[in-house]
């Protein structure tokens, strides 16, 4: 049980630090002399552009930043919480409040990677003057991560709501 214990610790941190490094890293879109992501836009590796108000489709890319960041926030609560339940739980009773935080936090990543997936190229075209030079990408670690981070997330929120606390 000390080994099952450990395996779920770990592939708990695992996601979230996934979670951060997609949140946070910069490179959800990337080429030879640009990378992109929910945050800025740099080119040459050294221009770069804080995405703002004045960005066209703001509200989709605030979205993605969004549920990235409560995805990120709500599998550090899952964990938390897992954590007060170890040791307040009864014997024999499962972990199902930390399984529908992480669930959530699982709902969350897709829908900011779906989101990112499905307005990409819409976001690149409105703002051509950011864009211009990015049109040869591919999709970077970052975004791959995130997708990643859903699939772990999954599964360890179906994982707590397996597990029952034993002696």
């Amino acid at each position: 049980m000390l080994v099952l214990l450990a395996f779920i610790i770990v592939f708990h941190i695992t996601s979230a630090a996934l979670l951060f490094i997609a949140t946070i890293d910069n490179a959800w879109w990337v080429g030879e002399e640009f990378f992109v992501d929910i945050w800025r836009v740099c080119v040459n590796n050294t221009n770069c552009t804080e995405i703002d108000d004045s960005f066209q489709e703001f509200s989709t890319i605030q979205a993605v930043q969004a549920t990235m960041i409560l995805s990120t926030i709500l599998s550090c609560i899952a964990f938390l919480i897992f954590v007060l339940q170890l040791f307040r739980l009864k014997q024999g009773e499962r972990f199902v409040l930390t399984s529908i935080i992480q669930l959530m936090a699982c709902l969350c990543v897709m829908i900011a990677a779906s989101i990112y997936t499905d307005r990409r190229e819409d976001i690149h075209k409105n703002n051509w003057r950011l864009y211009s030079q990015t049109s040869d990408g591919t999709y970077g670690y970052s975004y791959i991560l995130a997708w990643v981070a859903f699939a772990f997330t999954f599964i360890s929120g179906l994982m707590y709501l397996i597990l029952r606390k034993r002696k």
